[in-house]
């Protein structure tokens, strides 16, 4: 059996694993069903449950429920795919990521028991996490899906709320060419007689239809709440009553679709776990996420960073640029998967981006700078050329940057890993010199 003292080299394990790595994507719950009972646990377990699934909006909504609970008192266990710096970013207690060591404890758990059955990195994450759970004693655990819904490893677990988020085009070679297939595989994570919250005015047919052959009447938005918004503020309705709230702290209008979906589940589940509407205003002002239209200073220049890594996703950043206007140019550092539409991606911008960075992504769905150059010099955009890192692209784009210009960070979460890892380096070297 395998073992090691170091966090790095169970990742490494992990990776070694599947032929793909850390990539490695191999759809089904019979691998993680086995390894969990033989750990002495099953589908159901001795808390709440709530898993979110969506193309787009997931982690923010992960982060808004994890904040309001935790506002409100609760022990909450988050688990949540991919991180952008640091594993531990992926399995939190109490709104925190777990040390090192606690990974690996339950890295020699999952590992002790899953004897001959191979586990891919997400599943052996998977049940890591739960097993951090369980061994906590959480009051809620909320479960992110990684990829589809119907056969993640996260849906070897039976929750009691599931929320989905948004379906659009993504992952089309595993989930399907279109919506309706797509959505089918996201509502796979319904379970009958439990919370069920649709955050998406017009979701697919196929996510209503699922829902109905469960015996579910779903809480969807447009017919079970309703939002608005008016300045700084919003509001949230049901046929019930009418809340006022604060902005989320999360930048960009799209965010009100992900926290009315949340506020309707909690509604959903407030009988098991108790909130108020104090705790509701204080975690939405208080949730941080990295990654999502996050801002940063660099050399004096606006920095907009965001995972958004399909034209939906993009679509919404879109929507958010064109919010905050002004007086300079838009200059984009762009990187994408080779398995991703990248020009339709970029598209979504083409009114508001100058100039395009563009930069390569290593590993078995990698795609090379070049590549990406001519793909959107295909579609008219101005590229100003192609490196081979994001963060070369980076540093060319903020050496061109002149007063008043900003930037803009996305495609992809390796891209803005990589752009902010080196944004932390810098800022330690020039501590350091300081």
């Amino acid at each position: 059996m395998f073992h090691s003292d170091s966090l790095g080299g169970w990742l490494s394990h992990l990776e070694a694993q599947h032929p793909r790595g850390q990539s490695g994507i191999e759809l089904g719950l019979e691998r993680v069903a086995h390894v969990l009972k033989a750990m002495g646990l099953s589908s159901r377990l001795p808390f709440p449950v709530i898993t979110v699934a969506g193309t787009n909006g997931k982690g923010s909504s992960v982060a808004m429920l994890e904040s309001v609970l935790t506002a409100a008192g609760h022990r909450v266990g988050t688990y949540t795919s991919p991180h952008l710096l640091r594993y531990n970013e992926r399995v939190h207690l109490d709104a925190s990521p777990v040390e090192d060591e606690t990974l690996i404890r339950a890295f020699e758990r999952v590992e002790a028991a899953r004897g001959a059955t191979p586990l891919t990195y997400f599943e052996f994450g998977t049940l890591a996490a739960l097993v951090v759970f369980v061994e906590a004693g959480v009051d809620a655990a909320i479960l992110e899906v990684g990829l589809g819904g119907r056969l993640d490893a996260v849906n070897a677990v039976d929750a009691d709320a599931a929320l989905i988020t948004h379906v659009a085009l993504d992952h089309v070679e595993w989930l399907g060419e279109d919506r309706e297939m797509i959505g089918f595989e996201k509502a796979g994570v319904f379970r009958p007689g439990q919370v069920a919250v649709i955050a998406e005015a017009e979701p697919p047919r196929s996510v209503l239809e699922h829902a109905r052959t469960l015996g579910l009447a779903p809480f969807r938005r447009g017919e079970w709440f309703q939002v608005g918004q008016a300045g700084d503020h919003w509001t949230w309705s049901s046929p019930d009553h009418t809340l006022t709230l604060p902005l989320p702290a999360l930048a960009g209008a799209h965010q009100l679709d992900n926290a009315a979906g949340v506020i309707m589940l909690l509604e959903g589940l407030r009988s098991r776990l108790a909130w108020n509407e104090g705790h509701l205003r204080e975690g939405l002002r208080a949730v941080r996420h990295p990654g999502r239209l996050q801002c940063i200073r660099q050399d004096g220049v606006p920095v907009w960073i965001d995972v958004a890594h399909n034209p939906a996703g993009v679509e919404a950043l879109s929507h958010a640029m064109a919010a905050m206007p002004h007086e300079g140019r838009t200059l984009a550092v762009f990187a994408a998967l080779a398995d991703k539409d990248a020009l339709g991606m970029a598209r979504q911008l083409a009114g508001q981006v100058d100039r395009w960075y563009v930069a390569g992504l290593e590993g078995p769905r990698g795609r090379t700078g070049e590549a990406l150059a001519e793909k959107l010099q295909s579609g008219g955009l101005p590229v100003a050329g192609s490196w081979a890192h994001p963060r070369l692209a980076y540093n060319a784009a903020l050496a061109n940057a002149r007063a008043q210009d900003r930037l803009l960070v996305f495609g992809s979460f390796l891209c803005v890993a990589d752009i902010l890892e080196h944004v932390q380096s810098l800022s330690a070297q020039t501590s350091g010199s300081a």
